[in-house]
């Protein structure tokens, strides 16, 4: 009952952030744009809850970093006024939310990534970090990409928000780096934590690189053996 409850209040804090953000947005085609993310996402978790149900933990901190896209949404990653009060904390004239954002994406979302690589994938030891790590590298790539393929086939200006490098040609790089720095401080906590309330988790971290009796090689190897069948 507790749980229900708790989903219910991190489904009505999205939805209450959502239809603000969604009211009077300052670039209609950049939150439109901005949404893709939400509207394939969002329905893909509820609809899949079913066969896959992540830990309480886990959806809370996919709906905090969903909030957080959605207020991007609503302003402009480039314009979001708590950017401007960030960018001053740093000593910087420059718009530090699509920096905050990127970050969160990795610090938030590695751990979603890492529960549906061990209880789905059986990733053991150091493959359970290795693996959830390499995903979030990839996503953020990924998704700078798709940030260059949407910003040149739409409105130059919907385009130029979306983007919001605010005249940094290293935008990208700095973005995917942020997600990477974050993810390795989340998995860093995690393998803290495990280490200190779990037994023999050092041995277990050993283990992992280990290989089974029956591993043999793939390529050639394992094409003749399926033919051999």
């Amino acid at each position: 009952m507790k749980k229900k409850i708790a989903y219910f209040v991190l489904s009505l804090a999205f939805i209450i952030t959502w239809l603000w953000a969604a009211y009077k947005p300052l670039y209609f085609h950049d939150w439109l744009l901005e949404n893709i993310l939400v509207f394939i996402f969002v329905p893909i978790i509820y609809l899949t809850g079913r066969y896959f149900q992540f830990s309480l933990f886990s959806y809370t901190l996919i709906t905090i970093f969903m909030i957080l896209h959605v207020i991007g949404s609503h302003y402009t990653y480039a314009e979001t006024p708590f950017g401007d009060t960030l960018g001053r904390w740093l000593g910087t004239k420059r718009n530090m939310y699509d920096r905050l954002v990127h970050f969160a994406f990795g610090l938030l979302i590695v751990y979603p990534i890492r529960e549906m690589s061990v209880r789905i994938a059986k990733t053991k030891g150091f493959w359970g970090y290795f693996v959830p790590f390499m995903i979030i590298s990839a996503f953020a790539g990924f998704y700078e990409i798709i940030e260059w393929i949407a910003a040149i086939n739409v409105d130059p200006v919907a385009g130029s928000a979306f983007l919001g490098t605010q005249g940094d040609e290293w935008d990208a790089q700095k973005d995917m780096a942020l997600a990477i720095v974050g993810a390795f401080i989340t998995l860093s906590i995690v393998m803290l934590v495990n280490i200190v309330l779990k037994k023999k988790y050092l041995k277990e971290l050993k283990d992992s690189f280990k290989l089974p009796k029956d591993d043999h090689p793939l390529g050639e190897v394992e094409l003749e053996k399926m033919l051999e069948r």
